[in-house]
């Protein structure tokens, strides 16, 4: 481990240098005003194809709206001495969009390096192309030793993880679900904190709402004439998030926040002239609710809040979940969160701290195959924020987490 993990260490400018090329291709979803991650999947893909992976192929998803068509996604796989069992890295290739630019110090898609020679700024970089230069690193580390590895070692490079897994995880699984064997492990660096110390084992449950309220458009100056969507529905948007918060009031020390969260965030346009009163008002919510409440009760919840709204103003309210993630927890002593905890103390030098998160990842979909998927990283924990940064010895130190895991994988 000694000569590996120092191997890793000399791996700085290998990981720059793939930092500064994703960053410069923006992964941003059609959803999200961006192309797709084509661009980015061919560099990577070019990248890989330059170590020793016994077999690299697609599963792409069709998505018109995309550049090329398509989302990819890239598996890799490199035999171990035990080919009936793979440690899986999961890491996901798209990004969100930069926001306002306004509030960047830099160039969000021009990768900026710190004085300090460590840190590193722009879109992604964290979130998550820290996740794919580890991976890459420890790959590199590993294949260049020549030291047989006990077990396969895959690495999955994904689409769609910031807009709801359709074309990512989901469409993987979907089509092919030999690839999660029963005795397979799986790893996410996409949560954690600057110390490296939380072991990541459970999600939230996730729900992404959008709120469609329906009165009658009028003139400014005649209100009686209609009926305001965006009174009734500024009246519904706080109903449920008080109403919500009240209700669905448990705590749970796994958890950081302890609670469950219902939180008011996209608003669309509805009129363009402030003279005239909307017939249509459009809002959303991002609830993430404690595993230990039933979703059906949440959903009737809030079915309950709606239709109380629609009688009080006399407006038609549609709803729709565009996004769920229900999953089940880890098993805290499942071996693949004993070894994560190890290799956090030999590595950080740190006491781990097993939590559950309020984020979604990935393992939410593997946990739901019974099957145990750990999360952490040593993270400055600013995705979606400007000036994104992230630290290129955190990412060696995660490859040496991997590095760890997968040496030590029985």
């Amino acid at each position: 481990m000694e000569k590996l993990f120092k191997d890793i260490d000399g791996l700085k400018n290998y990981v720059l240098e793939l930092q500064k090329n994703m960053t410069c291709r923006p992964a941003v979803s059609p959803e999200q005003g961006g192309t797709g991650e084509l661009a980015k999947s061919l560099y990577l893909e070019s990248e890989l194809k330059k170590l020793k992976f016994d077999e690299i192929f697609h599963i792409d998803a069709k998505d018109d709206k995309a550049q090329g068509g398509i989302r990819p996604n890239i598996i890799a796989k490199y035999y171990g001495k035990d080919k009936e069992k793979t440690l899986w890295i999961l890491a996901h290739m798209d990004v969100v969009p930069e926001g306002d630019r306004a509030l960047w110090k830099t160039d969000p898609f021009e990768l900026t390096l710190d004085a300090d020679g460590d840190t590193i700024y722009g879109r992604g970089v964290e979130d998550n192309q820290q996740a794919v230069s580890a991976a890459l690193a420890m790959c590199k580390a590993v294949m260049q030793s020549g030291v047989e590895i006990p077990v396969n070692l895959g690495v999955m490079l994904l689409s769609d993880e910031e807009t709801g897994n359709k074309y990512g995880i989901e469409y993987v699984i979907k089509q092919r679900p030999d690839l999660f064997g029963k005795n397979d492990s799986f790893v996410v660096q996409d949560s954690g904190d600057p110390e490296g110390r939380e072991v990541e084992i459970a999600e939230k449950n996730v729900f992404w709402i959008k709120f469609t309220v329906e009165g009658k458009q009028c003139h400014g100056s005649m209100p009686e004439s209609g009926n305001n969507a965006l009174y009734a529905g500024a009246h519904l948007l706080i109903r449920l998030k008080d109403g919500l918060y009240a209700k669905f009031d448990k705590r749970d020390s796994l958890f950081a926040p302890d609670n469950s969260t219902f939180e008011p965030t996209k608003k669309d346009n509805n009129v363009p002239n402030i003279n005239t009163i909307p017939g249509t008002d459009v809002f959303y919510m991002d609830c993430r609710v404690l595993p230990s409440y039933k979703a059906e009760d949440f959903k009737n919840t809030v079915a309950e809040i709606v239709k109380k709204a629609e009688q009080d103003f006399k407006v038609k309210v549609n709803w729709e979940i565009l996004h769920s993630a229900v999953s089940k927890a880890t098993d805290p002593n499942a071996p693949i969160v004993k070894l994560y905890c190890e290799a956090v103390k030999q590595v950080h030098k740190v006491e781990p701290k097993v939590l559950g998160v309020g984020g979604g990842t990935f393992a939410a979909e593997v946990r739901n195959l019974d099957l145990a998927a750990v999360v952490g990283s040593k993270f400055y924990s600013v995705p979606h924020v400007p000036n994104e940064k992230s630290s290129l010895t955190f990412t060696l130190a995660d490859a040496k987490v991997l590095a760890y895991i997968l040496m030590n994988l029985k």
